[in-house]
């Protein structure tokens, strides 16, 4: 079976808890804390496997999970750090969050590995706590909590050009003659089950990838039938190519198929309906020459809207030249980036930020700086790539928002004052 939804969960490592201890030694009475740090928790990391074509392995595993840091030890001992979990998607794997449906990666173009969820940073050992008036300190950092989200992944295939049309019209043959790829071939009155993708090689003009995609019913942006299945496939292509029995070997209009089919395409994504089309006017060898009125008919009707009609026969060839060549001349004229769906949900920002825990700002007269401490911000710290430019955005963000700059300011804060959060210190500037 051809797998291309699948959710499931994932969550990231914890971070190890940081270690209270005392150096005890012969003649060393009075050693001070070398408690360890915690590890760092695993990622989550998604990858491109160019091997893949399904998520079917996704659909027999559900729940995915990075290994825990281990808690540090005595004598500075450091935990050991979390195994990351590597999750290998094909190329095309849209990652949702579930409940929203928000985009967080689009795993096609150069974006081939994608760190998804970040482990929990290892806390601090009692080493790390020590100062000229607390000699002693009994106190360790906890490590970061994992996150965790339930997933909704896509695969769209990743094509220049869809090949649409209702079933039984001649969507497989016309791929099997002029490209690589093999469908299955038959006078099924079902449609193929899911997306065949083919190569076309031309001489003296740029190939491209064509995609059959499932056959389309009435309904489809509603889900009947194959419906979503269907139509998710054909956003990232180009230019769609229509294809229709001339011939009506089976009773249908070809007019009202087309019509049809825009007509879902609208539905579905307004933006489907205004790619460039082309229209396939196939089975022309079931029609005598002189009497192509049907042909004509699908010409008067859409080539004054702009929309091109090549009668084919994809059984003997004709006309097969022609089409694939005005095709690439088509590509040829637009851009030559791919289709790629923005990101919309942050993981790192989301679920940060929807953590309530309590914090504090104040000033301490002792060592004459501005101290910010608490549950949230140990977690933001534990979240957060500060050596990163967008981290470092994020930081800033998160002071902004959670109000801290603002209580900064109420406390009588002057640029170049520093301000420190758990070990780290910075110096404050507007």
């Amino acid at each position: 079976m051809f797998a291309d939804r699948a959710k499931i969960y994932v969550r990231s490592g914890k971070g190890g808890d940081g270690h209270v201890s005392f150096r005890r030694e012969k003649y060393v009475p009075n050693g001070g804390p070398d408690g360890g740090d915690g590890g760092r928790g695993g990622d989550v990391i998604f990858v491109v496997d160019e091997g893949l074509n399904t998520l079917t392995d996704f659909r027999h595993v559900r729940k995915y999970k990075a290994m825990d840091g281990k808690d540090g030890g005595k004598r500075n001992c450091r935990g050991k750090d979390g195994e990351d979990i590597i999750l290998r998607v094909p190329a095309g794997t849209v990652i949702r969050e579930a409940e929203s449906g928000k985009v967080i990666a689009d795993m096609s173009g150069d974006n081939t590995r994608y760190v998804l969820l970040r482990g929990g940073k290892g806390g601090n050992g009692n080493q790390h706590y020590a100062t000229s008036t607390m000699q002693a300190p009994k106190y360790a950092q906890p490590g970061q909590p994992a996150q965790e989200l339930e997933l909704q992944l896509e695969l769209k295939v990743i094509a220049d050009v869809g090949l649409v049309g209702f079933p039984n019209v001649g969507k497989s043959t016309l791929l099997s003659r002029v490209t690589n790829a093999r469908p299955k071939i038959a006078n099924y009155h079902f449609t193929t089950l899911s997306p065949n993708l083919g190569v076309v090689d031309l001489e003296d003009a740029k190939g491209f990838v064509i995609a059959d995609i499932p056959g389309l019913i009435e309904g489809a942006c509603e889900g009947v039938g194959l419906g979503h299945e269907f139509l998710r496939h054909i956003e990232r292509t180009k230019l769609i190519i229509h294809m229709v029995d001339a011939a009506s070997t089976e009773g249908r209009d070809p007019i009202e198929d087309i019509h049809a089919i825009n007509r879902e395409l609208e539905q579905y994504n307004g933006e489907l309906a205004k790619r460039p089309q082309i229209i396939a006017a196939n089975k022309i060898d079931a029609i005598a020459e002189d009497n192509r009125e049907s042909v004509d008919a699908i010409r008067a009707a859409f080539e004054p809207k702009g929309i091109r009609v090549f009668p084919i026969s994809a059984v003997s060839g004709q006309g097969m030249q022609e089409l694939l060549y005005c095709v690439s001349q088509m590509l040829s004229e637009m851009d030559d980036k791919p289709t790629v769906f923005e990101q919309e949900y942050f993981p790192e920002m989301e679920l940060t930020s929807a953590q309530n825990e309590p914090f504090s700002v104040l000033y301490d007269e002792e060592s004459q700086e501005y101290v910010i401490e608490g549950p949230r911000i140990e977690k933001m710290l534990g979240y957060t790539n500060l050596e990163s430019e967008k981290g470092f955005v994020f930081f800033q963000k998160f002071l902004k928002d959670n109000g801290i700059l603002e209580q900064l300011e109420t406390l009588g804060i002057q640029e170049g004052d520093t301000v420190r959060m758990y070990g780290l210190s910075f110096d404050y500037y507007k």
